[in-house]
């Protein structure tokens, strides 16, 4: 570049100088115009320009100017170069700006491309780790199946194997479930001694069979322990107590929300603890298969319909099997209820007989065989009917229902009055079944449940009451349904049940404590012909021998003596109950766990006349119990 600059200076200097010879010469040779002046004095003449000064003088302009024209090819050819140097160099710059741009490019493309290898690489440790899971999970039910598939349905086993023993401050020759019935009153012999039994007979055992149609759920249930005994059952040497059926239906759940089981089932009394749901009884956590005095429940059969609004609102329907349960004291035989089992497929067993005898006056004896049934049946006019309305608005399980019983029994109205002209007057001799005629009482109750769930599901706290009349049997207790009015019609007992429940659960341990009542009212009539109070919890019934211990009645040692003149209806039944379930595992090989209860129970009795008579009422007998039970179980997985 710097010597083409020198070129181009140089080339401008000939060019100078040629412009300069040339105004000489034309100087030289142009004459100059005439001029009118003054004359001057005459100069020297100057030297002649030869021809050949000017041939020279040509000579080196065109040296001159062929030296020009070669500069300004160079020129041209230089700057052509520097053109190809400038447009090689921005082509360069261009392509090393293209370049960098595709390095960037690359080094993003290499920047997303380790991204998508490492996200490559968790997505295949995850999809190992998955497919591990997968095997494992895919093993484990082959190896040990929650459930079994059997011709297109689920089967799922259930049940528990339990080891419990119980020990009560006094003696009833009763199991794990506690009669509160019987609780013996002070003058009972056993009242001073204490019992111990071992048992494994709650054990349990279940199947659920499920199968899944395009519009509802079918399934099958089946429940069985060992709380019942044959003739022969005894704690004597093998324990052979029979298998007994707690529960046994059938079900059929649609996807409209209705739902239809038929079959033993609890009854829908029973507290529920989710909607209507089966299997979802909110039952006592106890030991003791009498649960606690005041909860209403019952297992029988039943039919039943729901429907499920929303999860948040259940409404149900059920008609079951009704069972009416009758007690009297000195009542005439002037009423019929039903009678012991056939024998076929209902307990016809004898519990006791007692014979008394009679000698009339001409020296005639006569012999009377009265034998307690071991089981009865009511002639049952119609089933139960039982309706209940179900919440959970976001805060708690509500329940309120309602019990339809209808009670009906033969009455014999010549059994009292066989002298009158309805009954044949004197033309017939005693009592006569003449006049016999079928009454019927209708009873039942209003019942509600709540239950509340607080502090992360660690607090369950629930409240039941249940009252109306004919409705004993659905207690723990047994309390009766009816007595009997002196015309021989069915006299309804007024009943209530209440039961409150508190209970804390843990990760390992449950700590449980119910409260409960249940009450029957006085249910007592005058009989004008027997002169004499009969019924239920007559105010001037005898309570003298309540106190008072008899010996045994037989020989045998196992037949403790009954107190004489000792009616102790039941008022009322208390309990307390407080215990705690542990488990030590709990996880997919099952479930083993031990539990403790302690319970106290007591009976009332109504107020009956004491041992000066007439004079002296008041006389109130109670029965109590300490009871202490332990259980260990397995329950499959």
């Amino acid at each position: 570049m710097k010597r083409t600059k020198q070129l181009f200076l140089t080339a401008l200097t000939l060019a100078a100088l040629s412009a300069g010879a040339w105004a000489q010469t034309s100087a030289s040779t142009t004459p100059a115009p005439k001029k009118k002046h003054k004359p001057v004095a005459a100069a020297p003449a100057a030297p002649a320009v030869t021809a050949a000064d000017v041939q020279a003088l040509k000579d080196a302009l065109a040296a001159q100017q062929q030296q020009i024209q070669q500069l300004t090819q160079q020129l041209q050819q230089n700057q052509q170069s520097w053109q190809q140097a400038q447009a090689a160099a921005s082509d360069a710059a261009n392509k090393a700006a293209a370049a960098q741009a595709q390095a960037s490019q690359q080094q993003q493309t290499v920047v997303e491309l380790k991204g998508d290898v490492t996200d490559l690489k968790t997505n295949v440790n995850n999809t190992a780790l998955s497919l591990q899971e997968t095997q494992k999970t895919v093993n484990t039910a082959i190896e040990s199946p929650a459930a079994l598939h059997y011709k297109g349905v689920t089967i799922t086993p259930g049940g528990y194997a339990a080891a419990e023993f119980i020990r009560r401050s006094r003696g009833l020759a009763e199991d794990v479930a506690t009669p509160l019935n019987s609780l013996t009153l002070p003058g009972a012999s056993q009242n001073s001694l204490s019992e111990f039994f071992g048992t494994g007979r709650t054990s349990r055992m279940s199947a659920l069979v499920e199968g899944q149609l395009k519009n509802a759920k079918l399934s099958g249930y089946v429940e069985a322990d060992f709380l019942s005994a044959g003739v022969t059952s005894t704690n004597n040497s093998t324990n052979s107590y029979t298998l007994r059926q707690r529960q046994a239906f059938g079900q059929a759940a649609f996807n409209s929300g209705w739902t239809f089981t038929g079959g033993q089932q609890w009854s829908l009394v029973t507290e529920n603890g989710h909607g209507l749901d089966n299997r979802s009884e909110a039952v006592p956590l106890t030991i003791d298969t009498a649960y606690n005095a005041g909860m209403t429940y019952a297992r029988q059969y039943g039919l039943r319909l729901t429907k499920n609004l929303d999860n948040k609102v259940w409404f149900g329907i059920s008609v079951e099997n009704s069972q009416a349960t009758v007690t009297t004291h000195s009542n005439a035989s002037n009423f019929l209820v039903g009678e012991a089992g056939s024998g076929k497929a209902y307990n016809n067993a004898i519990t006791t007989c007692a014979t008394t005898t009679s000698t009339s006056a001409t020296g005639v004896v006569s012999a009377t065989t009265t034998c307690t049934p071991a089981a009865s049946y009511s002639f049952n006019p119609s089933p139960d009917i039982i309706a209940k309305l179900a919440f959970e608005p976001g805060f708690g399980h509500y329940e309120v229902f309602g019990l339809f019983s209808r009670f009906r029994d033969r009455v014999y109205p010549c059994e009292d009055i066989a002298t009158t002209a309805l009954c044949g007057g004197s033309t017939v001799a005693g009592p006569n079944a003449l006049g016999a005629n079928d009454i019927s009482r209708n009873g039942g109750g209003i019942g509600a449940n709540a239950r509340w769930t607080v502090d992360n599901k660690h607090i369950v706290f629930g409240l039941h009451g249940f009252g109306g009349s004919g409705i004993g049997r659905y207690g723990t207790s047994g309390l009766p349904d009816a007595s009997v009015y002196a015309n021989g019609s069915l006299h309804l007992v007024r009943t209530f049940q209440g039961l409150g429940t508190l209970e804390w659960h843990g990760k390992k341990l449950d700590i449980y404590s119910n409260a409960g009542v249940e009450y029957a009212a006085r249910t007592a009539d005058y009989d004008p012909f027997l002169k004499k109070e009969i019924g239920y919890g007559a105010p001037l019934f005898s309570n003298t021998g309540c106190y008072t211990e008899t010996d045994p009645a037989t020989a045998t040692g196992f037949n403790p003596g009954s107190l004489g003149s000792c009616t102790g209806d039941t008022r009322a039944d208390i309990e307390g109950t407080l215990g705690f379930w542990y488990r030590f595992y709990n996880g997919p090989k099952g479930r083993f766990q031990y539990g403790m209860q302690f319970s106290y129970a007591t009976r009332q009795t109504w107020s009956g006349v004491g041992p000066s008579g007439a004079g002296n009422p008041g006389v109130t007998p109670e029965g109590l119990d300490g009871m202490v039970f332990t259980s260990f179980r397995y329950y499959l997985p």
